[in-house]
């Protein structure tokens, strides 16, 4: 029988399909869902968005008459509902990837949700159709933050065998990749519990022949501490770091229940854009309470920031955490302003950092479309590429190139 991998959210959700993939020994896996027999739908369940995004695709599929498979974090949130509805038949947890081949095999229909306490132990040896390889350092947060379902769904914060992620790097980058970006749910508590942490396991990996850029996933601000400064100039290193912010309103961090402080978020901030980084955030608009007086406060103080890339979205009530007990009256006109306001703030920094940091740049190209070739630089900026020859998956240094609102655009060849 042949089976399609669906995946959906975050780069955890790319690794966990492939480790999914690995698993699968007595079925083919296949490229397109339409000849598939079996689909399985690695979902995400971050936001209402996530899940109808989920829901829509599982839709589809019912109409397809496939078979569906539910697993990710949406098992844990929307499993029963969608098991109950007959739209899926059946759903597990990540604890259960390792079983994947035998539930597959299952003519019965299934709950396994397993436990949330694991940590996969295969090692990744190829990332089909990637031009980088991600490497899942760890699993699960110990943050406890108001509007957030991932500890729920995901569990604690566990690491990764040291040894584990150094060999799979290693085997990787015999296998061509050069590229690697650090990915998990927390991925600055790395080593908290081994007595390691994220800056020594960078040091090591930066040793592995072959390694040529290191991209790390979101940080905590908490989690920027003195001895992963002492890596920032290595050059190794992407110049972009995504540091979560979630809001620059003191009384609106409290109501979420961060761990960030405004004042030392923007020193930190400040200090990263002087040694030359891009700098991304989180930024939840329209959390319950979040009224006109503390928007515009907050507004202001995210004009302060240098931050050139955002990954913004309106807030979205989930089951089960402490957020969704409190009256959320935003309306959604009043939301999407919000959100597009900072967005505009973004677009401008995007473009003012590229014009002072206009320098030779190193992309790695992922793809073509509509004749272009794309790829993302050190910065972590998309640049766009005219050439007559196949450089996909080439890493291309350029000089000359031009600075554009979206992307940056060069011709070579």
């Amino acid at each position: 029988m042949r089976v399609y991998l669906k995946t959906f959210g975050c780069r955890t959700n790319i690794y966990d399909s492939q480790i999914m993939a690995q698993y699968i020994k007595d079925f083919e896996i296949i490229d397109n869902e339409d000849d598939a027999d079996i689909v399985i739908v690695n979902s995400c369940t971050v936001t209402n968005s996530a899940d109808s995004s989920v829901r829509g695709y599982i839709n589809t599929l019912n109409r397809k008459n496939k078979r569906v498979i539910l697993a990710g974090c949406g098992a844990f949130s929307k499993g029963d509902e969608l098991f109950e509805s007959g739209k899926i038949f059946g759903y597990f947890g990540h604890s259960e990837k390792k079983n994947i081949n035998s539930l597959l095999k299952r003519d019965d229909r299934f709950k396994e949700l397993g436990n949330l306490n694991e940590i996969d132990d295969l090692i990744v040896e190829d990332f089909s159709s990637k031009t980088k390889a991600f490497i899942k350092i760890q699993e699960g947060c110990d943050f406890n933050c108001s509007y957030c379902i991932i500890p729920i769904v995901r569990g604690g914060a566990r690491s990764q065998d040291e040894s584990k992620i150094l060999k799979q790097i290693e085997i990787l980058a015999n296998n061509g990749y050069g590229e690697f970006v650090l990915s998990g749910t927390n991925i600055g508590s790395y080593g908290k519990d081994t007595n390691s942490n994220l800056a020594k396991l960078l040091k090591k990996i930066s040793l592995i022949k072959g390694v040529k850029r290191v991209r790390v996933g979101s940080l905590e601000p908490s989690q920027i501490d003195d001895e992963f400064f002492e890596i920032l100039d290595e050059s190794w290193l992407e110049r972009h770091l995504h540091i979560a912010l979630q809001h620059t309103n003191k009384q609106m961090l409290k109501i979420m229940r961060r761990r960030n402080l405004l004042e030392s978020d923007l020193a930190l901030f400040e200090k990263l854009a002087q040694k030359g980084f891009a700098l991304g955030t989180d930024f939840i608009v329209a959390h319950p309470k979040e009224s006109e007086e503390i928007w515009q406060d907050a507004k202001n103080n995210f004009k302060k920031f240098p931050i050139t890339h955002l990954h913004g979205f309106i807030y979205s009530k989930r089951d089960l955490t402490h957020s969704a007990t409190m009256k959320s009256d935003i309306k959604g006109d009043v939301a999407k302003k919000r959100l597009k306001e900072l967005e505009a703030i973004v677009k401008k920094n995007s473009v003012d950092f590229r014009k002072k940091h206009n320098i030779p740049l190193l992309v790695l190209v992922e793809s073509i479309k509509n004749g272009l070739y794309i790829g993302y630089d050190q910065f972590f900026n998309q640049v766009r590429i005219k050439c007559q020859e196949d450089i996909t998956k080439e890493w291309i240094y350029l000089k000359d190139y031009q600075i554009k609102e979206e992307f940056n655009y060069a011709e070579i060849g």
